[in-house]
């Protein structure tokens, strides 16, 4: 990708995370302190888990440096606007998951640095080696995410009525950008896409499977209750693809370790579809047993 695609990247993923910013309040960073055991096992499975997975993923299938780094990097961030939008229709625990997107996306700020490092170290091959400039890195992380987060709370905190009038165009729009970014870094490397696609396709459904199956599980462990698993489970297992495509061509410069993240931005859409379908099945069911099926008066 050239320069002018990267800033227009960059811009989108301003736009997202600004709308990100509209939805929030500093309550939503205080939960940390009012619910910890569920804060605390979700960034687990964010921070600490997540890139675990991806790395024995990335070594157990023997993926091309492209492809290894490219599920790493992806591994290294946090939820975006989606995992919440995705909560919602799955009936989990809404302030949960908007309280894990804002602590991770802040954590994350400090962490991918580092990880992208890790990966590039580990998976790099002479040719292709390169380095990571952690202070750029963070920096360019505080202007496409930090920053446009903090101007939409401010915004919220001074003009709330028309924060919350513009909360949903803004929702819209960044499910538009999102999609347009996807389409738009598959034409820029589609001579290599396909050749990728059998290749990335497994891994990133194996990333998105296990990572939300282990963070439902995790929750279950430690006996949570269901909408707080299924927000864990989402916030786990859908990350910020824009961030990491933005990322790989703007930090990186290396429009094919996106490749990933494209791809799994598409698949993660049908495994989060077919969980809020047997949600919603779940629920009816529960609905009809409570109407027509109750017990009999003693």
């Amino acid at each position: 990708m050239n320069s002018t695609s990267g800033i227009i990247l960059a811009i989108s993923l301003i736009i997202i995370m600004f709308g990100m910013g509209l939805s929030l309040t500093l309550s939503d960073f205080k939960r940390v302190v009012s619910y910890p055991k569920a804060m605390i096992i979700g960034l687990i499975c964010q921070m600490l888990l997540l890139p675990i997975i991806g790395y024995f993923i990335a070594i157990s299938l023997s993926l091309s440096p492209t492809t290894a780094i490219g599920i790493m990097l992806l591994a290294a961030c946090p939820g975006g606007p989606t995992s919440n939008m995705l909560t919602y229709l799955a009936k989990g625990d809404l302030a949960l998951s908007v309280s894990l997107t804002a602590v991770s996306s802040i954590i994350s700020i400090l962490t991918i640095p580092f990880i992208v490092q890790f990966a590039l170290e580990e998976f790099s091959n002479e040719s292709m080696a390169i380095t990571v400039d952690a202070i750029t890195m963070i920096k360019q992380l505080l202007v496409i995410v930090i920053i446009p987060v903090g101007i939409g709370m401010l915004i919220k905190s001074k003009f709330e009525a028309f924060a919350n009038k513009m909360e949903k165009p803004v929702k819209i729009a960044s499910a538009i950008i999102f999609i347009l970014v996807i389409i738009g870094v598959t034409i820029s490397v589609k001579d290599v896409f396909m050749s990728y696609l059998s290749e990335a396709g497994l891994p990133a459904i194996l990333l998105n499977v296990s990572t939300m199956t282990i963070g439902f599980l995790m929750a279950v462990l430690f006996k949570l209750t269901r909408p707080q698993a299924i927000s864990i489970s989402i916030e786990t297992g859908i990350q910020n693809g824009t961030l990491a495509i933005t990322l790989a061509t703007i930090a990186l410069n290396n429009a094919e370790y996106s490749i990933v993240p494209a791809i799994y931005g598409l698949l993660m859409f049908i495994t989060a579809t077919v969980i809020i379908f047997i949600r919603l099945i779940h629920l009816f069911c529960h609905f009809l047993s409570n109407q027509y099926f109750r017990p009999l008066d003693p």
